[in-house]
């Protein structure tokens, strides 16, 4: 019997749901389907300039999980890129490190909802316009 799978710990959760190829409409597109942890993957290693051994120590997986990963989101962004897709990022086995959520006008990430009054990207004042980002872990 196969072990149960972990989530995958997940610091801060991206801006955009996702990229298209310039001067192209989505709805002419195929997209690819990039995961949460494929994203983290990406942002530890090639921007934080990470190595594979500490990223997967953030992540709270085992290095050859963490690689397995890194190498799905390289493929992943090769086929985008090379035939012309969308990538959309969501969902996978993952947790947040804190709340997250996303203002449904300017799209900016507000960590939690204790100090939240409004959005400082663009004043909106309602706890109803913003998006939950979190999974439900239960």
């Amino acid at each position: 019997m196969a072990r149960p799978v972990r989530s995958r710990k997940i610091l801060k959760p991206p801006q955009m749901a996702g990229f298209k190829p310039f001067g192209m409409s989505l709805s002419s597109l195929e997209t690819v389907m990039f995961q949460y942890d494929e994203y983290e993957s990406i942002n530890l290693v090639n921007y934080q300039e990470m190595p594979q051994d500490l990223a997967a120590e953030k992540m709270g997986i085992s290095r050859p999980t963490f690689t397995r990963i890194y190498n799905s989101a390289l493929k992943k962004i090769a086929i985008a890129f090379v035939e012309c897709k969308a990538i959309e990022i969501e969902g996978g086995n993952i947790k947040f490190n804190k709340q997250w959520y996303k203002c449904r006008k300017c799209h900016k990430l507000i960590e939690g909802l204790e100090n939240h009054t409004h959005c400082k990207g663009c004043d909106a004042f309602s706890v109803n316009e913003l998006i939950n980002l979190n999974p439900d872990n239960e």
